[in-house]
């Protein structure tokens, strides 16, 4: 038999079989096995391909139960088989099938976390149909219709189609094919890259960027309209094709067709009828470059890319990609990254779908109630209470086609578009379910209240990217309308203008913008940044002072007004404080501070949508909000906007402290934190990345880890590191090395010995930087000016003073502006910028002092010499004691230092800041069970630590190219007990790290025993006990008693530790003394009972919310004891409690009671 004879024999096998479901569903799950060629179930010791397979669930008292998966295939699908009696679409079966689909989700949440959840779920009702779920990003969202609510649902007759069959054999065979957004991809990237060459080529040929970017947005969406067949079939790639020989010919057809299309009615150039598109595209028939010349290989370009399947397109990173081929600047990196639609859904999917979602469960558990009420009716009160269920899924209906979604910056909408497909999926399902009411969807329709792009708002600044912006949703909203209705559904006009993305500053309002003057009426400049010449003397390139660019001042500087939104999300610029005045210039700079004095001036760009997003969220104006940061959320500079908003009465929803990013703006990867603000407060679920794999086009594939808490101001769950308290005992003995600010002031060797020659060697000091401690340290040195004048200098060092006179003060002079650093900077040119003058009394008398690169893979302390002067990305610490390296240096120290300093760069190298991870660092003592004995055993082992890393990496050992991070990479690989490369076996061998290990090993027990800390401790027990010791240190110094780690020099008078530093942060405001971590026991009954709501969603989300909350299972009788209400409400319970188990949210137990599933 072929395999068309085979279906028809499948189908008539089991068209209307009446069997059990026990008796029917394996014998039909392997017969359709049969029927699609793949190969059956069978066990094994992997369990991953297998009837009945065993999951168990976690219960929220610590209780476990027991399921089994009727069919279930790894990295493929849940399915979950019913037989039931009822007959289709009828209440019944509607029932069954919700049921079956809420027990086969349950299902796969409830399956290992090494496994991860498969993309599929498929509910079958044995010998009727098959309904199919999808969930690509496998993130824990909701799994929705495939591939839409219009066609998710496969009769059994539908596998007479050899494209249905296909259909569900990639689900058996190879489901990641089946993901629309991968499809899309491929297609995407081509299309881009095509027009990027035509791009390239027309303004060759002199045509104006904007001009260019704005005729090609018109063909693509002219090709996109003829694929889904809003313009004739074939039309537009046959006006091409009929005219590459005339381009002259082919540039009035066009001005003719697109004239005709933004009116609508007859156009000439196909010769016949036309819809009346509108919208802004179209406009300006008669303006210049409205229809530009081509050339016949122009025109060439233009038909390759109209031969693409326009319907394929993929919106979501379309816009990216198109933005960079119309952009000189970007072109370049097109063929490189974009960013991953799955990023994208993990902060849309918390930030406003699942919210959404949450409150469709509600109403359509609502609605369900009222339909089993009606089924024990007869006449007119079943239908009146049928239409109060079709009446909540219209309310919610409503709710959902007028939420408004804000991106502040929103560049080509890559953001609002995949809001806009997960807000017009649930739609679909929506309309499905008030289809099976009894409601036909044409009674709703797409002609009446939908969702539309009127509720998508975004604010960019880039004039391009705002108008490719519309482009995308437009064709992303044509896109689905046409998919999920066909396109005789399209209305005229068939694009609207409803000015929903602002082409704007959204953080910075002002009346004007005028060139800002000095106070001698002249105007200020500064050096434009990237202009240098070739010095007179010494050849160098130098600033090019002559390439200056205005100043500017802002009249009437205040905060953007944003409008109003239900939800805000995406993906602001990545620019931080050291680099905004370079960026954004100075006037700007000072514009924005000043209109924003609640940001503090050391947070990075973003912060300024953070805490506008978060000051909506905390006043009820909208009900979350989600965005990008860099991961240097958590430092110091920028935590302080997180707690002001969490103190403002607001809880993080979700978070992701650390995640791969693309910047889209440089085309870069780097580390991204994610946060989700919602008001109130509450827990969270906190993301962890625990494996990255590469995979196409530059993404990392994720896996997450999740945990459920209370998440702090510096993401992270469990002991409250964020309100951790500086500690005198500590202050004045850390801080940054010196910052250069000129490349002038660095000697070679044979530079610094002609300086000693010339009898300035007291000015000449080893040099040295943070990638010199950690790789190959390199001899260099600087001239060290502090002390002197320019005047003394000269006198007394003339040679020196010109070196630094011809090297330095150029770039100094044309990096001037009007800052009062900058003006310093260039009046002071001979000194550092950041000599740390204050600072450097505290080395006066040590022979030798602690250094630690401020940003490394490894956290690594160790001895240098006194008369060495390290960079600004090196912290020095002030201590001589082997003791203080060994406590530094131990895990107790670095798992405290990891946690309160950040993380940084694509390598995602831990940062360590004096501010936190020192100065609230407390040491242990006497009362924490610190010994002499102990304190001189600490005191060897660091010793012993840093001889054998400085022995084995001197040029005397001859281990060439041995580095601190390669010992600390083979160290890390034997700790996790994998095997070493040959590389690695090498280093093991060169720098003994066996022994370098053990020496650690000895140094963490006794760092802990110092501690009182067991050798079994947890790193969550650890910061505990840091976080209880910062307190307990912190009430001591408030009543005067101070433990101070250099007390000789720390109480002298005048003491760096009494007044602030030159060039160091200020230090943090006094915050609330951290406790210890909180009672994870159940809650007790509430004194006070909230009433029973009277609205039937509100009565659901409240038993819901109740059982979640509940650390224990709850009898009917408990729960109906936590409420308080009038009249026979109780009765309606059980009912409630059934619907909540057939949508998979609660779980009834053996003994009665009953659970929310987790």
């Amino acid at each position: 038999m072929n395999p068309d004879d085979d279906a028809r024999a499948f189908i008539a096998r089991w068209q209307g079989v009446a069997a059990s479901e026990l008796a029917t569903a394996q014998s039909f799950v392997i017969e359709l096995c049969a029927l699609l060629g793949v190969e059956r179930p069978h066990p094994s010791a992997a369990q991953d391909y297998m009837f009945e397979r065993p999951v168990t669930f976690q219960h929220g008292d610590g209780s476990t139960s027991s399921g089994r998966i009727d069919c279930y295939r790894r990295g493929h699908f849940v399915l979950e088989a019913k037989k039931l009696k009822a007959p289709g679409h009828t209440r019944g079966f509607d029932d069954g099938m919700l049921r079956a689909r809420g027990q086969a989700e349950g299902y796969a949440r409830a399956l290992p976390a090494a496994e991860g959840r498969p993309p599929f779920v498929l509910v079958v009702d044995v010998g009727n149909l098959i309904e199919v779920y999808a969930e690509f990003s496998r993130s824990g969202g909701t799994y929705t219709p495939f591939p839409d609510p219009r066609s998710h649902r496969i009769a059994l007759a539908d596998l007479a189609e050899p494209r249905i069959r296909q259909r569900l054999r990639q689900i058996w065979t190879e489901p990641d094919a089946l993901d629309p957004a991968r499809i899309s991809a491929q297609v995407t990237r081509a299309v881009s890259d095509q027009l990027a060459r035509l791009a390239r080529s027309l303004e060759d040929s002199g045509h104006a960027p904007h001009a260019v970017a704005a005729y090609l947005s018109r063909c693509l969406f002219s090709m996109f309209a003829e694929d889904v067949e809003l313009l004739p079939a074939g039309s537009f790639l046959g006006l091409l094709q009929t005219h590459q020989r005339q381009p002259a010919t082919l540039r009035q057809m066009l001005r003719i067709l697109w004239a005709d299309m933004d009116r609508g009615g007859f156009s000439a150039a196909l010769a016949g009828q036309v819809l009346h598109f509108n919208g802004k595209l179209f406009k300006g028939a008669h303006e210049d470059g409205y229809s530009l010349p081509l050339t016949p290989a122009q025109v060439e370009l233009l038909i390759a890319a109209a031969r693409a399947n326009w319907r394929e397109v993929e919106p979501a990173i379309f816009g990216t990609l198109l933005e960079r081929a119309l952009d000189p600047a970007e072109r370049h990196a097109l063929g490189a990254h974009y960013t991953p639609r799955a990023y994208v859904e993990r902060l849309v999917l918390p930030t406003v779908i699942e919210p959404l979602r949450a409150d469709w469960a509600n109403a359509q558990a609502a609605a369900l109630v009222l339909a089993h009420e009606a089924a024990s009716l007869q006449g007119r009160a079943a239908d009146a209470r049928l239409a109060e269920a079709r009446a909540e899924i219209r309310r919610f209906h409503h709710q959902l086609c007028t939420t408004r979604v804000l991106d502040p910056a929103c560049g080509s909408a890559n953001f609002l578009y995949v809001t806009l497909e997960h807000l017009k999926r649930l739609e679909g399902e929506v309309l499905n379910q008030l289809h099976e009411l009894g409601h036909a969807q044409d009674q709703l329709g797409f002609e009446g209240e939908t969702v539309t792009l009127q509720q998508l708002l975004g604010i960019e600044l880039n004039p391009r990217a705002a108008a490719l912006a519309e482009l995308v949703l437009w064709i992303g909203w044509l896109q689905w309308h046409i998919r999920a209705r066909g396109n005789a559904a399209v209305a005229e006009p068939v694009v609207h203008d409803y000015r929903n993305i602002d082409c704007r500053d959204a953080v910075l309002a002002w009346d004007a913008q005028e060139p800002a003057h000095d106070a001698a009426g002249q105007p200020r400049t500064r050096w434009d940044g990237v202009t240098y010449k070739r010095h007179p003397v010494t050849g160098e390139p130098v600033p090019d002072e002559a390439a200056q660019v205005p100043q500017w001042r802002y009249v009437g500087a205040r905060p953007a007004a944003w409008p109003r939104a239900d939800f805000i999300v995406g993906n602001p610029p990545f620019i931080g404080n050291k680099r905004m005045r370079e960026a954004l210039g100075d006037g700007y700079v000072e514009a924005l501070r000043a209109a924003w004095p609640d940001v503090p001036e050391s947070s990075d760009f973003v912060m300024y949508w953070w805490q506008r997003a978060a000051r909506q969220v905390a006043a009820g104006q909208a009900r979350r909000m989600g965005l990008i940061t860099t991961n240097s959320l958590t430092m110091v500079f920028n935590r302080r906007v997180v707690q002001a908003a969490l103190a403002a009465g607001t809880h993080l929803e979700m978070a992701i402290a650390d995640h791969p990013w693309v910047d889209s703006a440089g085309n870069a990867a780097v580390r991204i934190a994610m946060t989700v603000l919602a008001a109130g407060s509450g827990e969270g679920e906190l993301l962890t990345v625990t494996d990255e794999q590469p995979a196409e086009h530059g993404e990392s594939a994720v896996t997450l880890a999740a945990q459920s808490g209370l998440i702090h101001a510096d993401l992270t769950v469990g002991a409250n590191t964020a309100n951790l308290k500086a500690l005198q005992a500590n202050k004045g003995l850390a801080c940054p090395g010196v910052q250069l600010s000129g490349q002038g002031f660095l000697l070679s060797p044979s530079d610094a010995e002609a300086m000693r020659a010339a009898g300035s060697g007291a000015l000449v000091k080893r040099y040295f930087t943070g990638r010199d401690l950690m790789q190959a340290m390199r001899e260099q040195y600087v001239l060290d000016t502090l002390g002197f004048d320019s005047q003394a200098l000269r006198d007394a060092h003339p040679v020196a003073y010109q070196w630094l006179y011809d090297k330095v003060k150029p770039e100094r002079e044309a990096k001037r502006s009007t800052t009062p650093d900058s003006i310093e900077y260039a009046e002071r040119w001979w000194l550092f910028s950041k000599p740390r003058p204050k600072f450097r009394q505290s080395l006066t008398g040590l022979s030798r002092f602690l250094v630690t690169s401020r940003t490394a893979r490894h956290r690594i302390f160790q001895f240098t010499e006194s008369s060495s002067l390290p960079e600004t990305k090196v912290l020095i610490v002030a201590l001589d004691d082997a003791y203080f390296l060994g406590v530094l240096q131990s895990s107790t120290h670095i798992v405290f230092a990891n946690q309160t300093g950040g993380w940084l760069g694509v390598g995602n190298d831990s940062t360590y800041n004096h501010s936190d991870c020192f100065e609230k660092f407390p040491f242990p003592g006497n009362d924490t069970g610190l010994t002499s004995e102990l304190r001189q055993r600490i005191a060897a082992l660091a010793e012993q630590i840093d001889q054998h890393r400085k022995r084995v990496l001197a040029p005397a050992a001859g281990h060439a190219g041995l580095t601190l991070t390669g010992l600390y990479n083979v160290l890390a690989a034997l700790r996790e007990g994998r095997a070493l490369t040959a590389k690695e076996q090498a280093i093991h061998t060169q720098g003994l790290v066996g022994v370098l290990r053990e020496l650690h090993d000895e140094l963490d027990a006794a760092v802990r025993a110092a501690y009182g800390l067991p050798a079994s401790a947890t790193t969550d027990d650890v910061l505990a006990e840091l976080v209880r010791l910062n307190a307990r240190r912190a009430a001591e110094e408030a009543q005067g008693q101070v433990r101070w780690l250099r007390p000789a020099f720390q109480q002298a008078p005048a003491a760096p530790a009494d007044q602030p530093l030159p060039g160091l942060a200020p230090a943090d405001a006094p915050e609330a003394v951290a406790e210890g971590t909180a009672d994870a026991a159940s809650p007790a009954a509430p004194a006070h009972r909230p009433p029973w709501p009277a609205a039937l969603p509100a009565q659901i989300r409240l038993l819901a919310d109740t059982l979640a909350a509940s650390a224990t299972p709850l009898s009917l009788e408990q729960l109906a004891a936590r409420f308080q209400g009038k009249g026979r409400w109780r009765e309606r319970l059980p009912t409630l409690l059934d619907t909540l188990a057939a949508l998979g949210r609660v779980q009834p137990q053996a003994d009665g009671r009953w659970a929310a599933l987790r």
